[in-house]
């Protein structure tokens, strides 16, 4: 019965070596994977710049559109004499020059 015990706790104590190893190597390597992940968190890839780059130019080239369409609108109506679609232009065609400084210029082709 002695026998049988001692059997059992050596088989147990080979069995649970590799379990300790593999508890006290995740302790050792925690800080470390917690450090590089606040660091993958607090910095940009390229990757990731560019992309959010490329929808704030898409945002502005839509909005862009959409004030050239009120502009020419807003002129018709003052071509035909209405005083406060004038008005409305000038301040349409004002957004659109601020609005233009932030669209970089396509290079031709």
């Amino acid at each position: 019965m002695r026998a049988a015990h001692l059997v059992v706790l050596t088989l147990a104590a080979l069995a649970l070596q590799g379990c300790l190893a593999r508890a006290a190597v995740d302790v050792v390597t925690l800080p470390v994977k917690a450090a590089s992940a606040g660091v993958d968190a607090a910095t940009t890839s390229q990757s990731e710049a560019d992309e959010k780059r490329g929808r704030e130019i898409r945002k502005r080239e839509e909005r862009l559109g959409a004030l050239e369409r009120d502009y020419d609108r807003q002129m018709e109506r003052c071509g035909d004499g209405d005083d406060a679609a004038c008005d409305k232009a000038q301040a349409i065609r004002a957004e659109m020059n601020a609005l233009m400084r932030g669209v970089p210029v396509e290079p031709e082709r």
